[in-house]
């Protein structure tokens, strides 16, 4: 059995942090209540809090001041899943997620600021009855993930500023599976047949850019790079088709590859009160082909192949996520804002994670307590398109939508 890489500060950080994919694939896009508010249009450009160090760290050199923002976002979604072969639901299929994010700007002169943000890009979490029939298939799934990300931004002129950092990213995965209707003579279809469970951390790198027209007009580039976890955990194999005794419990590797991101974003105050906002995404999701977990003990191995624990192969494509935003100021304590995005689908559906197209509509505000002190709230409703799937030669309907909700402050020193 393996001894597991624990890293304290992180592990508290994904300790409070039960992820569920909100964007397309397995991505996590809530960085921040007021990002959520105009469903993530214009991030990279807008800048009105230090959340901004998520999209774009050149952004940074609009700060004046020293600012920190923490916010936490709730993700409560309606994941249904149909067997149209067996005539048998699983409801709720994906829990209620609680996603935290903390961010720190510190300009050091006209020219030159830090940060430090804490986030994540990723997390996936579906959870099916144990007495669902496709066990083998579905069952438990679960991935978390939280990057540490210092950046610093630098000031060329007073149209063009560029920023870019490094990551710490830490990753925990756990799969879990059943018999399901596959169940043997003294089997029930809840009982396991295996398990796999570990984290591991690599280390990943963003660059940014930001021009500016003037200061009611600006755009902002950026890009985050692939990160390559490598994860190495227990592997149990109840039945002993795998590693050839049951319940064996052997040290199994399994890479998972998390995409890279970059994104345009745009900004215009129309006048002193209306502004609109706009973000085109795009996500690297070709690069993610396969989950294959592989140990020398799993002989004679998954499927006859020694040395593989368990073999699943992907079907993803790169996506685009579009969105639209405004923003009104209602007076100078209070901000009003509105978006709506669309994300394409990035993956073929399956069971554990039933991709789809997704449609948002957002709304929120900004409360200004103080010259130093700003309260942001935002909602989403994520309506996702039905999708009919078919996985080990059985067809499924997957229905989806979510209620987000997220709450943040903003302090200025």
């Amino acid at each position: 059995m393996s001894v597991k890489k624990r890293y304290p500060v992180l592990a508290v950080a994904v300790a409070m942090t039960s992820l569920n994919a909100s964007g397309a694939g397995f991505q996590v896009s809530e960085h921040s209540a007021s990002g959520l508010g105009r469903a993530f249009a214009g991030e990279a450009a807008i800048a009105d809090n230090a959340a901004v160090l998520a999209r774009n760290p050149a952004a940074m050199t609009l700060f004046k001041t020293a600012e920190l923002s923490g916010g936490l976002s709730i993700v409560d979604p309606t994941v249904d899943v149909d067997d149209n072969d067996f005539g048998q639901s699983a409801k709720d299929v994906a829990p209620m997620g609680f996603i935290p994010s903390a961010y720190y700007i510190h300009p050091i002169n006209n020219r030159i600021a830090v940060g430090l943000a804490m986030f994540s890009n990723y997390g996936v979490a579906t959870e099916y009855p144990d007495k669902f029939n496709a066990g083998s298939t579905a069952g438990e799934t679960s991935l978390m993930t939280v990057n540490l990300n210092p950046n610093i931004a630098y000031r060329i002129n007073d149209h063009f500023s560029i920023g870019g950092g490094i990551s710490l990213v830490y990753g925990d995965a756990e799969l879990k599976r059943h018999y399901g209707l596959l169940g043997l003579v003294g089997k029930n279809s809840s009982d396991n047949t295996i398990k796999m469970e570990g984290d591991t951390y690599d280390w990943s790198w963003n660059i940014a850019a930001l021009y500016e027209v003037n200061d009611d007009h600006r755009f902002g580039l950026s890009y985050r790079s692939q990160v390559d976890l490598d994860f190495e955990g227990d592997f149990t194999d109840y039945t002993g088709k795998i590693t050839g005794t049951p319940n064996t419990v052997v040290t199994g590797k399994l890479p998972v590859v998390l995409p890279a991101i970059a994104e345009f974003s745009g900004y215009h105050a129309l006048n002193n009160q209306w502004a609109v906002h706009y973000s085109v995404q795009w996500t690297q999701y070709s690069k993610f082909e396969e989950l294959r977990a592989t140990s020398d003990q799993c002989n004679p191995g998954y499927e006859g192949e020694a040395g593989v624990c368990l073999m699943k192969d992907e079907d993803y494509d790169d996506n685009f996520r579009w969105a639209l935003g405004a923003t009104y100021s209602l007076n100078p304590e209070w901000i009003l804002r509105a978006g709506f995005a669309f994300d394409e689908q990035a993956g073929k559906s399956t069971l554990s994670i039933p991709d789809t197209d997704r449609y948002w509509y957002s709304a929120g505000a900004t409360y200004t307590y103080s010259p130093n002190m700003s309260f942001d709230f935002g909602f989403t409703y994520l309506r996702g398109k039905e999708i009919t799937f078919e996985e080990d030669e059985t067809s499924f309907t997957s229905t989806s939508d979510a209620f987000i909700t997220a709450a943040q402050i903003n302090y200025k020193f």
